[in-house]
């Protein structure tokens, strides 16, 4: 069990990633001013857009469950006993 204890452990220091010095762009980007801030998170401008396109939303609902609904009855018809 220690062979194989010691063949991860070989596996893993030969893949480890080396550490970058991140401090100076730490500084950097927090001194410049000229960089925008986002404003709102990709989760929140997409739940935002999804609540504005109701209509859309719920019709690609629609299809996709009456697909869904196809496909299993589909498959239970064709596999029968």
């Amino acid at each position: 069990m220690s062979e194989s204890t010691e063949s991860f452990e070989g596996a893993s220091a030969s893949t480890a990633i080396p550490e970058t010095d991140t401090s100076e762009k730490d500084v950097s980007a927090a001194g410049s001013s000229s960089e925008p801030k986002p404003t709102d998170s990709y989760v929140k401008l997409a739940m935002r857009n999804m609540v504005r396109k109701r209509g859309k939303s719920l019709w690609h609902f629609t299809l996709t469950m009456i697909g869904l609904f196809s496909i299993l009855i589909g498959l239970s018809y064709l596999t029968r006993p």
